[in-house]
């Protein structure tokens, strides 16, 4: 079985919306302004490139990263050549760009734990609000990597729904606090 594994830029208030400066959010880019940079803060994204993989993302995700990614080579050599899956109903196979690797697009959370069950290492979910949402709540995810930066945005697109579900453990597998008071958190769900 496949480990699922969320990894997410998040304010203290749970804000994951508009991270590096995407536009059409007020907040936009948040996680460079007015922090200072610590390298270490970063070092589990560099980490997680080295030991995922696949790559899941949703088709909001995917058309944002699509017309950048494939041209960062040295940034995200890693993700550039690993699988990626597009969780939509929406996308077709004619809107995926051809210069970015094997692409799959998955129609349903059904078929995400379909996958889930193949043979492989873990499989990433990168940006994704709304497929995290659902994924959360439907059991899929096995691990949250999580960089909290210490701010409040208000409104904005959220990490967790506000589903009224059962109680889901977690276990603290890894956790930092960073000199720019970044928190690094990782989780295990205890399914």
């Amino acid at each position: 079985m496949r480990t699922l594994i969320t990894t997410a830029f998040v304010s203290l208030d749970g804000v994951v919306e508009g991270p590096g400066g995407e536009p059409g959010y007020r907040n936009s880019g948040w996680t460079f302004q007015d922090i200072e940079f610590d390298p270490a803060a970063y070092e589990l994204k560099g980490r997680e490139q080295g030991e995922a993989t696949a790559m899941m993302m949703g088709r909001v995700s995917y058309e944002a990263f699509a017309p950048v990614w494939p041209g960062m080579t040295e940034e995200f050599p890693g993700y550039n050549a690993m699988p990626k899956y597009v969780v939509s109903t929406t996308l077709q196979e004619a809107d995926l760009v051809t210069n970015w690797g094997e692409t799959t697009i998955l129609r349903s959370l059904d078929d995400v734990a379909t996958l889930k069950e193949t043979d492989g290492g873990p499989i990433i979910v990168h940006g994704s609000a709304a497929l995290n949402r659902a994924l959360s709540d439907a059991g899929l995810i096995d691990r949250y990597h999580l960089l909290v930066f210490p701010v409040l945005l208000g409104a904005g697109k959220r990490l967790f729904s506000e589903t009224d579900k059962a109680k889901q453990q977690l276990r603290v597998v890894e956790s930092e606090t960073y000199s720019n008071g970044i928190q690094k958190l990782v989780y295990d769900v205890i399914h």
